[in-house]
C-alpha cells in the first residue's frame, strides 16, 4: 500500500512541520488519517501509518510514529514523544518532555503530568526483546504527576492519582493514591481534600 494523507477540515501548522514521513520500518498500513481542526506547532513531526481523532493539538518539537491510534480532543505538549503502536483514548492531556513508549496504552481523560516516562522493555538486550515488549495501560481518567516512571506491563487503575516522582513498578488500583519509589498505594482518592479551600473533593 502506497502512502496517503488524510488531513481533515480547518487543518492548521507552523513551519518546520512534518506530516505523513516514511518510519524505516516495514509497516502494511501507510495511511495516515488526521480528524478536523488539528493544530500542529513549529518542530513537531507526525509519521505515516496512524490515525488521529478531531480537535488534535501539538506544542513544539512532538514526535508521533507510526501505528498509533489517538482519539478526540487529546493534546500532545512540547517535547514529547509518542513511540509506536500505542493506543490513546478521547480528552487526554500528555504535558511537554514526555515519552511515551512502545504498545502503550492511554484510555479516556487521563492527564499526564510533565517529564512522565513509560518503560516497555523487560530485558532489555535480550535477542526477544521485542517480542515481548508491552508498556503500560493507564485506565480511565487517572492522573499522572511529574517526572514520574511507569514500568513495562503495570496497570493503573481508573481514576487513580500518581504522586510526583513516583517510579511505579506494580499494578495500583481503581480510584487509589499512590507515591513513592517503589510506589505504594496510601489512600483513597475519596479521601482527599483541597488544600485551597475551594472544593471539598479535588478528584
Amino acid at each position: 500500500m502506497s502512502k496517503k494523507i488524510f488531513l481533515g477540515k480547518n487543518f492548521k501548522k507552523e513551519k518546520n512541520v512534518i506530516v505523513g514521513i516514511m518510519p524505516s520500518r516495514n509497516i502494511k498500513n501507510k495511511v495516515l488519517k488526521l480528524g478536523a481542526n488539528a493544530v500542529i506547532r513549529s518542530g513537531s513531526v507526525i509519521y505515516a501509518g496512524s490515525k488521529i481523532g478531531d480537535n488534535f493539538q501539538t506544542g513544539h518539537n512532538v514526535v508521533v510514529r507510526e501505528e498509533i491510534e489517538i482519539g478526540n480532543n487529546c493534546q500532545i505538549w512540547s517535547n514529547s514523544v509518542l513511540d509506536y503502536g500505542c493506543k490513546i483514548g478521547n480528552n487526554v492531556k500528555i504535558h511537554s518532555n514526555c515519552y511515551i513508549a512502545q504498545y502503550s496504552v492511554i484510555e479516556d481523560d487521563v492527564f499526564i503530568a510533565p517529564g512522565v516516562i513509560f518503560a516497555n522493555d523487560i530485558h532489555p538486550g535480550c535477542k526477544y526483546s521485542r517480542q515481548c515488549m508491552k508498556g503500560p495501560l493507564v485506565k480511565k481518567g487517572a492522573k499522572i504527576g511529574c517526572n514520574v516512571t511507569v514500568l513495562p506491563y503495570v496497570v493503573i487503575g481508573e481514576n487513580s492519582l500518581i504522586g510526583a516522582g513516583s517510579v511505579v513498578t506494580k499494578d495500583v488500583p481503581s480510584n487509589s493514591v499512590a507515591y513513592g519509589n517503589p510506589a505504594r498505594v496510601v489512600a483513597k482518592i475519596s479521601d482527599l481534600k483541597c488544600k485551597t479551600g475551594l472544593t471539598d473533593k479535588p478528584y
